[in-house]
């Protein structure tokens, strides 16, 4: 049986690859072998990081909140209680919105929520 080389097959998977690695710096974007390690190390990263952004955007809406609560005299952590004694569903990356864009609304909320939260 005759010994294969590189048929339309492997140099469509060659092209393939080394198009994911369009732009990358020096040989990694060139030469086959480190531009499939690079190819492979920033999927890796891409996949891990997909599932970062999540943790991130809520740390960063929770800090958000966090500051407009305080500026209306109430913790963050009793907010929340507050807002879910109230039946408020709102998540937090409404609320986090609205303390950025729309502070009289997010005043009427932590109303509601203290209101809520005394009795």
């Amino acid at each position: 049986m005759p010994r294969v080389k590189g048929g339309p097959k492997t140099r469509e998977r060659r092209r393939k690859r080394l198009k994911m690695a369009k732009g990358y710096y020096g040989g990694k974007s060139r030469l086959f072998r480190t531009a499939t390690e690079a190819v492979d190390k920033s999927l890796l990263y891409a996949y891990r990081d997909r599932r970062r952004k999540k943790r991130d955007f809520r740390r960063l809406w929770i800090v958000r909140i966090s500051a407009a609560v305080r500026a209306e005299g109430i913790s963050y952590s009793r907010f929340v209680a507050a807002l879910k004694k109230a039946g408020v569903a709102l998540d937090r990356k409404i609320l986090a919105d609205m303390a950025v864009h729309d502070a009289a609304g997010f005043s009427k909320v932590v109303q509601i929520a203290r209101h809520h939260a005394a009795v």
